[in-house]
């Protein structure tokens, strides 16, 4: 029976984990990436007035037996219909995407290291560290220009629910991590490392 590898990458919001797995992809083009944001559960009442009503930033703000479902069915090496999420509405949506198993397999977002059962299924866990500072102005530019945020709602969100569970619930999972990268993408040597283990896993 197939048993693929998968790779975590951990890190806060904005930590520069989506900017890692895509210069991964400018390298190496033969694995699937798994984002953790497609498995948040719905919260269609959220609005830019109500926005700490749901703790986004909270482990079981996902639905981690999904996630443990379609994680263990990659590694088997069986396709999945990987769920699909809509952050201006705060809703799973009804589509869904059909993944194929490949030998490796990327799962990257902020608590992926958080559930056990999720990290047992993990062969090499990466945490992506950077300064506070540069996660919250990435925030405030994505949250604004891509998920029709205002300023005073991502200064809420940020204040009230991100750092507290950043520091709760993430900033702890780094004793996890085989390796940390600081200041993310823009790391070359680690992602020299990255890559040389995804074509070892590749070749094999």
């Amino acid at each position: 029976m197939a048993s693929n590898k998968i790779i975590g990458i951990c890190g806060g919001s904005g930590s520069g984990k989506t900017t890692i797995v895509r210069k991964i992809s400018e390298l190496v083009s033969d694995f699937v990436f798994i984002p953790q944001d497609n498995y948040y559960k719905s919260a269609e009442f959220i609005s830019n007035a109500n926005i700490t009503a749901f703790n986004f930033d909270h482990p079981d703000a996902f639905d981690n037996q999904l996630i443990i479902e379609q994680l263990g069915a990659l590694k088997r090496g069986e396709s999945i219909d990987m769920p699909t999420y809509d952050f201006v509405h705060h809703r799973r949506t009804d589509g869904t995407i059909r993944v194929s198993p490949k030998k490796v397999v990327i799962f990257e977002g902020i608590m992926v290291f958080t559930n056990k059962d999720v990290r047992d299924l993990i062969d090499l866990k990466i945490f992506v560290d950077t300064p506070d500072d540069i996660r919250f102005i990435r925030r405030l530019i994505r949250d604004i220009k891509e998920r029709g945020r205002t300023v005073d709602s991502v200064v809420e969100q940020y204040l009230n629910v991100v750092r507290p569970g950043h520091y709760q619930f993430i900033e702890p999972t780094k004793a996890y991590a085989d390796i940390i990268i600081p200041e993310g993408g823009a790391n070359e040597r680690a992602l020299d490392v990255l890559v040389s283990f995804i074509n070892s896993v590749i070749k094999t």
